[in-house]
């Protein structure tokens, strides 16, 4: 059985790489494997409707992690595992995962292809910088809405005026301070158990290790524990990992594979991002996977080939090895825009329809703060309504591509293509209600996604 701390073993002895040696060995893998499991997609068929194709993309991903690993870039050397670990790190993967505590706790599930159960809302602008002025009220948007399941957060990046670097010490007091600010958000909001994924400011491991305590994230919190670009780990996020395995803190692994990057277009990056997660059991000892392909071109969640990549991706961990899956939305556009909650709903539906739990929404591209918790409203009620409703997946590619049709056109403009309004421009500060225009805009988009066949919405 493999034990975490042999992976610092294998770091130190694996096989020498360069990293662009690597990048090109996993790119040749990847188009090898596509060609041999004849995958393949349609761009007006975003939903994935071929259980057959899911379990393929699934065995194409499982043969990636088995034959390449994962490289440790601060060593050079390439991290292997045997068949049998990787079997196994599929086989321990939770399939249910309590978040929180007391009467705000939420417990995350395996959710199935066309689930009835609703997925969980995981609200906040995750990674996205927030002035230090602002991160209390936009925090407190996201606790009060009664729909929220859970809080994430973007990042501090500048305290008292001074920039956060990575790797200073104002990493630590950046980290601290935005989860202080979070908890204090979420005890305003009568809400001081709820479950936070958090320690966003932290580049390296120095802040993420600062708040591993019960003043900030307590053991049902959870952290990021990222792969890199592609299927790479590093030491610093080593150490994230064996921290906490012993305090006790939930590991959240976060996969943003590039797609039409190293794995090509939209076939080679759901293998690249199977591979990813089965590899991230064991290297991030992973208790939950975020799901967050974005186009290489577009820096976007809610692109045809990263909504195709989203579905078929959670739908194979639902046929062949179901775990903990949380879908992240970063729409291309800001709060304040009618296209925003295009891109969100778009997102959620195949998101939810597919398998997977709702995290947002890290709009403008995680640009700007120019978010706000009625989107994240707005994304919670599309997912309980495609579960309510039993929406079946034709009838969700349909209504996505409707949605494509009123948003696409700014996916190829520059980032950010339509970036919105700030937080303070949205929100009445003093009431955390919505600005009465951006009100107005969401019970527009609302009514028209009901009459696009979301009736209960």
């Amino acid at each position: 059985m493999f034990e975490y701390l042999d992976l610092l073993d294998r770091s130190a002895t694996g096989e020498p790489m360069a990293s662009d040696d690597w990048d090109m060995a996993v790119a040749v893998a990847v188009r090898r494997l596509v060609r041999e499991h004849r995958l393949d997609w349609d761009r007006d068929r975003v939903v994935n409707d071929d259980p057959a194709r899911a379990s393929a993309v699934f065995d194409a991903g499982l043969e990636l992690a088995e034959e390449v690993g994962v490289l440790n870039v601060t060593t050079g050397r390439r991290v292997r595992f045997t068949p049998g670990e990787l079997q196994a790190g599929l086989r321990g993967a939770p399939q249910a995962l309590a978040m929180g505590e007391g009467d705000d706790a939420r417990t995350l599930v395996a959710r199935g292809i066309c689930d009835p159960q609703p997925p969980l809302a995981w609200a906040g602008t995750p990674g996205t910088p927030v002035p230090e002025r602002l991160f209390l009220p936009m925090a407190m948007s996201y606790a009060q809405e009664p729909l929220v399941d859970l809080l994430t957060c973007g990042t501090i990046t500048h305290v008292g005026g001074c920039a956060v670097e990575r790797g200073s010490p104002l990493e630590i007091v950046a980290t601290r301070l935005e989860v202080r600010l979070l908890r204090e958000a979420a005890r305003r909001a009568g809400r001081p158990g709820i479950g936070l994924l958090a320690g966003q400011s932290s580049a390296s491991e120095l802040g993420d290790l600062a708040v591993a305590d019960p003043d900030y994230l307590r053991p049902c919190d959870s952290h990021l524990v990222p792969m890199l670009n592609e299927l790479k780990i590093e030491q610093g996020n080593i150490a994230r990992v064996v921290n906490s395995l012993e305090y006790g803190m939930r590991n959240a692994s976060l996969a943003c594979v590039m797609v039409g990057g190293i794995g090509g277009d939209a076939p080679g990056s759901a293998v690249l991002t199977v591979a990813s997660f089965i590899l991230a059991n064991l290297a991030c000892a992973a208790d939950y996977h975020l799901l967050h392909p974005i186009d290489i071109h577009r820096v976007a969640t809610s692109t045809r080939p990263v909504l195709w990549v989203s579905s078929v991706v959670a739908q194979a961990f639902a046929l062949r090895a179901p775990c903990v899956i949380v879908g992240d939305i970063y729409p291309k556009s800001g709060a304040g825009t009618l296209e925003v909650l295009y891109e969100t709903a778009a997102t959620a539906i195949v998101h939810a329809i597919s398998g997977s739990h709702l995290e947002g929404c890290g709009a403008a591209d995680g640009m700007l703060p120019n978010a706000s918790g009625l989107e994240a409203r707005f994304m919670a009620e599309i997912g309980r309504a495609v579960a309510v409703q039993g929406l079946e997946i034709h009838e969700a590619n349909r209504i996505v591509l409707a949605l494509l049709a009123r948003y696409e056109h700014l996916l190829e403009r520059g980032s950010p293509a339509n970036p919105g309004q700030p937080f303070d421009e949205i929100y009445d500060l003093p009431t955390l209600q919505p600005a009465p225009a951006w009100q107005a805009t969401y019970e527009q988009v609302r009514r028209e996604v009901r009459e696009l066949g979301l009736h209960s919405l």
